[in-house]
């Protein structure tokens, strides 16, 4: 398999993203947020900022703009400085996302060496991309040099013994249960040692 086939799969997940849109904080909402974070009621962080918790309710509800003191108080009772309640954390927010992918049922890519099935096809904009490969080249040779491509990768292997070859260091064979982690921007490629296919577990980064 060439470079350019393996790289095909990564850019699968990279092109079908969206372009990110950053909305304006919601105030109310970002001291709801930091307060369930910490596991707080209402009453818990009315007290530790030393504010009436009808006050607190109506700031988390966008019903009322707290004064300077006021936030001076939140910040202080959330033990934080007072930019920081106006700073989104620098992750995405929590968006419940999930994707759960039956077996057999995730996205096939066919080639010449590998079986690629790729899982939660159905989420954009992932930071990883999972999926399971039936490793069916015998011999580093059926590759046409080195795959390489962005990111890091994680390798686990599911059944079968594979070996692993990569640039800089000497193949080693990792049975069921073992894995790897390596640079991808390094060549590396995987062939099956075991009587039937192997199979593995592969995750890329892909930022």
């Amino acid at each position: 398999m060439s470079d350019d086939d393996q790289t095909k799969i990564i850019r699968i997940a990279r092109e079908s993203g969206e372009d990110t849109h950053v909305e304006p904080l919601n105030l109310g909402e970002r001291v709801r947020e930091l307060r369930k974070a910490r596991d707080w009621t209402l009453e818990q962080a009315a007290r530790q900022a030393g504010l009436a918790r009808s006050t607190l309710s109506k700031i988390e509800n966008g019903q009322m703009s707290p004064t300077y003191e006021a936030l001076k108080k939140l910040a202080e009772g959330l033990q934080i400085s007072v930019p920081q309640l106006f700073t989104p954390p620098s992750r995405n927010q929590v968006n419940g996302r999930m994707a759960v992918t039956q077996a057999g049922t995730g996205t096939a890519h066919v080639t010449t060496t590998y079986e690629h099935e790729l899982l939660a096809g159905a989420l954009t904009k992932k930071q990883m991309l999972p999926y399971r490969a039936r490793i069916r080249a015998r011999d580093i040779s059926e590759f046409e040099g080195w795959v390489r491509h962005d990111g890091e990768e994680f390798l686990y292997v599911l059944t079968g013994i594979v070996r692993l070859y990569t640039e800089f260091y000497e193949p080693v064979e990792l049975r069921r249960g073992d894995s790897a982690y390596y640079d991808a921007t390094m060549g590396h490629n995987v062939i099956s040692v075991s009587e039937d296919d192997a199979t593995i577990l592969w995750v890329t980064s892909l930022t």
